[in-house]
């Protein structure tokens, strides 16, 4: 559709990467940073985009038309380039990224679902176990990024807390020490799956609301909209005016299978606030007060 819409040329190569769930534009990203490697002097545009209406559910299992309720549609486009000139436009330049992926677990596979019920009627079933499997592919995620972008002070006292964790005399103490991300990273835009998936994101890195702000501010206005929620978030902190040129945005996206994403943006350029994006109508009334009782 987008190649006939725009009139592409016939050697543009295509991929669709559907039915990969939330974590669609994250592998977008990631399989046209590897394409970008081998193509010189290119261009690769991504459109992240959520379409609920072929997944519907309308069978009779209650539990499985969750998913007709969490999800909203959503979209955006991401202009990716590698060419020399291109590099005064940019505003980001990608650091790093990190996949992790559970499928051989079967309670990571399990946790996220796609069957049919007793009449056949295909849906998503979520399991109890979701929270903990997300936790888990966060720990693994967060294990092979730390070393990448964490300063080695941070490295150091986390090492040394796992150490002492297996000293016998020691074993009593409470946890190991959890690195302070925000001296690697100045925005956070984390997957924006519920209020719950927020607030555990938010506990287990030890985050302060305010980080958590975009994510949250993201969910209260346009819902559960899938991969696309992540661009949603960093439009939320750039109509703020908060990311500055030098700053490194860490995003985090969980996915089906069950996966875990992380990408690491910096900003290399003076971004103009009052430039018009999704937010740009209504920013200066966020953030809001959230309800407890409300929770998509």
């Amino acid at each position: 559709m987008i190649i006939n819409k725009f009139g592409f040329r016939s050697n543009v190569k295509s991929v669709s990467l559907s039915v990969m769930d939330c974590s669609a534009g994250m592998l977008s990203i990631s399989l046209f940073k590897d394409l970008l490697k081998v193509h010189k002097n290119s261009v690769a545009l991504v459109l992240s985009m959520e379409v609920v209406t072929p997944n519907g559910y309308n069978g009779k299992v209650k539990s499985m038309h969750m998913a007709n309720i969490l999800f909203r549609m959503g979209g955006a486009a991401i202009l990716l380039s590698n060419r020399k000139q291109d590099k005064h436009k940019a505003k980001y330049k990608l650091q790093n990224l990190v996949r992790t992926r559970l499928g051989s677990d079967d309670q990571a596979y399990q946790s996220v679902h796609q069957q049919p019920d007793e009449a056949g009627k295909v849906g998503v079933s979520l399991s109890q176990e979701l929270l903990h499997v997300a936790a888990k592919a966060l720990r693994t995620n967060i294990s092979e990024l730390s070393p990448l972008v964490l300063p080695y002070s941070e490295q150091l006292q986390h090492g040394w807390s796992v150490i002492k964790q297996k000293i016998w005399f020691l074993a009593g103490q409470k946890g190991t020490y959890v690195p302070s991300f925000k001296k690697a990273f100045e925005h956070f835009c984390t997957h924006a799956g519920g209020k719950a998936v927020i607030d555990a994101i938010e506990d287990n890195l030890r985050l302060h609301k305010e980080d958590a702000e975009a994510s949250r501010m993201t969910l209260y206005r346009f819902g559960k909209t899938s991969s696309s929620s992540l661009w949603y978030g960093l439009s939320y902190l750039e109509a703020k005016g908060r990311v500055k040129k030098g700053d490194r945005v860490w995003k985090i996206a969980f996915g089906s299978g069950f996966m875990c994403n992380s990408a690491v943006w910096k900003c290399i350029t003076n971004l103009d606030p009052n430039l018009r994006n999704s937010w740009s109508d209504r920013i200066h009334l966020y953030p809001v007060e959230i309800p407890e009782v409300c929770d998509h």
